[in-house]
């Protein structure tokens, strides 16, 4: 009889990976497995090899950005919903910061690279929906004008997150986006009002 694998286990050993290296302790087979009750076995019976651990938190990093994206709620505004994505995207990764240093590690593959890839498609699809209320420049880019949003998340995750800069300088958000969405097309007044609203971490 083929035993089922139990989804608690595979979550217990990449959380207690991610606690391993917030602690700056290394990530061994023992280390992984003391204190959790389980046997050094899990880890290949779940992960197949400690790479596949590897990828596994990868994945789970944007399983969990796809989760806190979600919680946005779509407004009449595009705009603050695009500045309320960004903001969701630093509080992922202020939650968890080793585990967000991890999703950006192309050296091991992701499990799911669509699944991973959706979560700038939302940044996406709400340029798209600016663009169609007149916010944005008719001929605007979508996918272009979403990397350069994303490019600015992840620059204040990186330096603040995992970085050297103080939490405050994530109010820097809101003028880097309204200088992006301004050049986009949008009226700069309405368009700082906007950000701001989004903007709440």
């Amino acid at each position: 009889m083929v035993r089922t694998k139990d989804p608690a286990i595979r979550s217990l050993l990449i959380d207690r990976a991610a606690q391993l290296l917030a602690a700056r302790e290394p990530v061994t087979l023992r280390s992984l497995v003391a204190g959790t009750g389980v046997s050094t076995m899990a880890v290949y019976t779940y992960f197949g090899s400690m790479d596949g651990l590897w990828a596994a938190m990868r994945q789970e990093g944007f399983t969990r950005l796809a989760a806190r994206l979600a919680t946005v709620i779509s407004t009449r505004d595009p705009v603050r919903d695009l500045a309320a994505l960004g903001a969701a995207y630093l509080s992922n990764a202020m939650a968890a910061p080793d585990l967000y240093r991890v999703m950006f590690d192309a050296g091991f593959e992701l499990e799911d690279a669509a699944a991973a890839d959706g979560t700038l498609h939302c940044l996406v699809a709400t340029v798209a929906r600016a663009t169609a209320a007149g916010r944005f420049h008719d001929d605007t880019d979508p996918l272009e004008l979403a990397t350069r949003s994303w490019i600015i998340g992840h620059g204040l995750a990186s330096l603040v997150a995992t970085g050297p800069l103080p939490q405050q300088a994530l109010a820097h958000g809101v003028p880097l986006l309204t200088a992006l969405f301004t050049g986009a097309g949008d009226d700069p007044e309405r368009c700082r009002r906007s950000v701001e609203r989004g903007w709440r971490l």
